[in-house]
């Protein structure tokens, strides 16, 4: 069937037209000479703090308006070309259009998702935390194949991760893995990710091989910000100093340097041993426990907000997605539907789909509660 390029591309205009509404393209270039005059201010490494923040808004705010202009491009180009297919009737040259219509699609729906992320700190860089659930070994060794799938897709987008703290399961894979993905809508991006995974196999730790479920937790924080105001007094934190464990290099078991931080008041526990020193350790443990805490805040007034106006339907809980290897190949996410069948890819980190649907989901709900 022939691909009919006019609505094609008429489509993809609306769509980037919506996508500049809510850009705010005009108030993104004020934004853009504003932060260039202060870049520009002789004295604006005085304060070293303040430089970076101003920089590292300038290299964002340019990135965001360049990520509109350069797909305004893509679109006039492809339309170029399937003037010129049509024109001479190259076949060829239609063929490279029909795949390069495809390419943009993708970008465009892309671009409108990330558009849709305007919660209070979808902008933030995050926090995962990968626990191992029910199913022993099993459990273990699934929580290590998330790590690896987040992992994988960080780096499948260039984006920089910084593992905070591993803690080994005795058979194989972990009791639970702390990281840090280093990047601004990391948050926005993988908070759809948290909740319980299930994970359904023939178990390769039994040697009667049986199939088994096991499950494991993924928590997803934004990392705080030094302009956050989350103050911990000294009294209400329990710090434990402990050994490294797992394997590791001159440091590893050497010497009291991994902390454990405990929140009196709540219970939240907070580990970390990645880094060389006690004090890296413990400055590394703060921070995630004061993001912990914000978040914790923030959910607790969004419950008394959602009492106030009452429940209004019941939830799937917290399993939101399935990964079955056996009897059949098949990835299910139970809140949006989106499914493949290629479980390999999903581990090896292409979940941009499933991240995607989790996204326009989250929208969805928010907009039905109101």
């Amino acid at each position: 069937m022939a691909v009919d390029f006019e609505t094609e591309i008429k489509n993809l205009r609306t769509t980037m037209g919506s996508v500049r509404e809510v850009t705010d393209v005009p108030a993104l270039e004020a934004q853009i000479a504003d932060l260039e005059q202060q870049a520009a201010a002789p004295d604006l490494w005085d304060d070293p703090d303040k430089a970076q923040g101003v920089t590292s808004a300038l290299s964002r705010a340019n990135a965001e308006l360049e990520r509109v202009h350069s797909m305004d491009a893509r679109i006039d180009d492809l339309e170029a070309l399937v003037e010129l297919g049509q024109e001479e009737g190259d076949a060829e040259t239609l063929t490279e259009a029909e795949v390069e219509l495809a390419k943009i699609t993708t970008a465009v729906g892309q671009l409108e998702v990330r558009t849709l992320l305007s919660g209070e700190y979808d902008e933030r860089e995050a926090v995962v935390t990968i626990r191992a659930g029910a199913g022993g070994v099993d459990a273990a060794d699934f929580a290590e194949m998330l790590m690896r799938m987040y992992l994988r897709w960080a780096e499948r987008h260039g984006y920089p991760t910084k593992v905070m703290d591993t803690s080994y399961a005795e058979e194989a894979g972990l009791k639970s893995a702390t990281f840090e993905v280093n990047v601004p809508y990391a948050y926005g991006n993988l908070s759809v990710e948290g909740g319980t995974h299930r994970l359904v196999r023939i178990s390769p730790f039994d040697n009667q091989g049986r199939r088994q479920t096991s499950f494991a937790a993924v928590e997803v924080i934004p990392l705080i910000e030094g302009t956050d105001s989350i103050e911990i007094p000294d009294n209400e934190l329990k710090i434990d100093v402990f050994r490294s464990s797992g394997p590791g290099g001159q440091s590893v078991n050497t010497t009291d340097s991994a902390v454990r931080m405990t929140h009196i008041p709540t219970g939240i526990v907070v580990s970390m041993q990645n880094e060389k020193s006690q004090i890296q350790n413990r400055a590394a443990a703060l921070r995630v426990m004061q993001s912990r805490l914000l978040l914790q805040k923030k959910a607790e007034e969004a419950a008394e907000r959602k009492e106030l106006a009452g429940d209004v339907k019941a939830s799937w809980g917290d399993q939101m997605r399935s990964y079955v290897l056996n009897p059949y190949q098949m990835v299910k996410d139970l809140r949006t539907e989106h499914e493949t069948g290629n479980p390999s890819a999903v581990f090896d980190g292409d979940i941009d789909g499933f991240i995607e649907a989790g996204i326009r989901w989250r929208i969805e709900q928010a907009k039905s509660e109101d």
